[in-house]
Order: C-alpha cells, then structure tokens, then sequence
C-alpha cells in the first residue's frame, strides 16, 4: 500500500475517534513528520508514515530525534500494520483490531 493510501487511512481513523490529524508542512524545516495527531484530552503526537519499505531519510532521522529530545512523543507507522500498531499503543484497541479485520492483517 502507498504511503498517500496509509495516510488517508490514519487521518480517516483518527477523526473517527473525535480526533484532528493535521498535516504538518513546515517551510525551511524539512524532513518533520507527515501528520501531528492530537486526541481529545491528549498530549499531540508526531506521526511519519511508510509504506511497508519505506524508509527514513537522514534528514527525517534528524527531525524525529530533535522532536523526542524536547520530549515530544513521535511515532513512526510503517504499512497499515504499522497505523494499526500507533492505535494501540494510544489505547485505542478496537480501532487497531478494526483495521486487522479489514485488511487481512
């Protein structure tokens, strides 16, 4: 699955669950996640997305250790497994077992 498809299918999830997965551009700054994720009553969340063999760049590598050195939660989602596996290390359960369902996984 292409990484646009994964990410059309995590913004989709997380407004389900009452939630806003904003697209993060930030001119001058490249290589920062693709979405910032934020539940209600949660801290934001960082999330890149991969396809399946996807892989970080050096700059995005940098990006993401900056953002956890400031003590920001990032995650990187690689494959629909992957968006699966940030659903339920955020307490969302059902959702993961959801997409589980319904992408054979």
């Amino acid at each position: 699955m292409r990484e646009k498809e994964i990410e059309k299918i995590l913004t989709a999830e997380v407004k389900k669950l009452g939630g806003v997965a904003y697209k993060w551009v930030s001119p001058g700054n490249g290589g920062v996640p693709d979405r910032i994720v934020v539940f209600p009553g949660r801290a934001p969340v960082f999330v890149e997305l991969k396809s399946d063999a996807g892989r970080l760049s050096t700059l995005q590598e940098m990006q993401i250790r900056r953002l956890k050195e400031l003590g920001q939660k990032v995650y990187v989602a690689r494959g629909i497994d992957g968006v699966g596996q940030f659903f339920r290390e955020n307490g969302f359960e059902e959702t993961s077992k959801a997409l589980d369902y319904k992408y054979g996984l």
